[in-house]
């Protein structure tokens, strides 16, 4: 496999990668992450995902090494939520979702030699009714400050959601079913390299 690079800081991300089978490097990139006037989430997220694996491919040591961007927004009422500055946006933005369904958008872009492409997977997440009591004992975790919508869903924000339709890994942060379809169009189908990955053949 050509060599691939992960163009985030995300442990998230990383272990999704490596639940493929798939061996990479960690190129953390920054890009500015404000959403432009009026821009659709949509459009925000794949531009995102895009400019992250773009950046990551102009900074990459490979010059035939593939790069993958990712980006993940929660969606409540058509407002974006991101990642929350202090404690109290955490709170604010866990009551909002309380007792309702919102959207998480996570798009996988892939630059290259080839290009950069992309593919956006939406999932529709419903939360419970949740308490004052535990929306303050869960920001007191820390957990919800560095994720987009003040949750990890792989985490103990898990118990808040009581309806999943869609795609759990893109929630976590990562489609599997998107980033494997991307990597196949490269030429790079994820099945050829399980075994060269170090996986033991069953």
């Amino acid at each position: 496999m050509r060599p691939l690079v992960l163009a985030s800081a995300s442990p998230r991300r990383a272990e999704l990668l490596r639940q493929m089978g798939l061996s990479f490097t960690v190129l953390p990139v920054d890009v500015d992450e404000t959403p432009r006037p009026d821009e659709p989430a949509v459009t925000y997220v794949e531009r995102l995902a895009r400019e992250k694996a773009n950046v990551g491919f102009a900074r990459a040591e490979h010059p035939d090494c593939l790069v993958i961007g990712s980006d993940t927004s929660v969606v409540l009422a058509g407002a974006i939520l991101g990642k929350p500055r202090t404690i109290a946006d955490a709170a604010a933005m866990l009551a909002g979702l309380s007792g309702q369904t919102h959207k998480v958008m996570t798009a996988v872009a892939l630059a290259g030699g080839h290009g950069c492409f992309a593919r956006l997977v939406v999932t529709d997440v419903r939360f419970r009714v949740l308490s004052d009591v535990e929306i303050d004992a869960y920001c007191q975790t820390g957990e919800p400050m560095d994720k987009a919508g003040a949750y990890g869903i792989q985490g103990k924000g898990g118990i808040f959601v009581d309806g999943l339709w869609g795609s759990y890994s893109a929630v976590v942060g990562l489609p599997l079913d998107a980033t494997a379809a991307l990597l196949t169009e490269a030429g790079e189908p994820v099945w050829m390299h399980w075994n060269q990955s170090g996986d033991e053949p069953l």
